[in-house]
């Protein structure tokens, strides 16, 4: 079983708490802006994610949601998730 962080990236301002929180390093700061000009987050390495949902908890603008998915994630580099 995998985990797909669902990071809406038009409400994230890229403060980067839930990088910072992450005990699995499984979140990066993107490196394209966001249309408010912002860099997101984005879940770098989804086989690493231990579903502890510090993330969410830290994330002040309630931007990111950890869905439990049936096979392992493989998410390419900087590809977020949309709401």
């Amino acid at each position: 079983m995998g985990y797909q962080h669902c990071i809406d990236r038009d409400r994230c301002k890229g403060c980067g708490l839930c990088v910072n929180v992450c005990p699995k390093k499984v979140l990066e700061m993107s490196k394209e802006v966001n249309t408010r000009g912002y860099f997101p987050a984005y879940q770098a390495r989804p086989e690493d994610c231990i579903y502890c949902t510090l993330c969410c908890i830290m994330c002040p603008d309630v931007a990111i949601t950890v869905i439990k998915t049936e096979q392992r994630v493989e998410t390419a580099p900087e590809t977020v998730a949309q709401k």
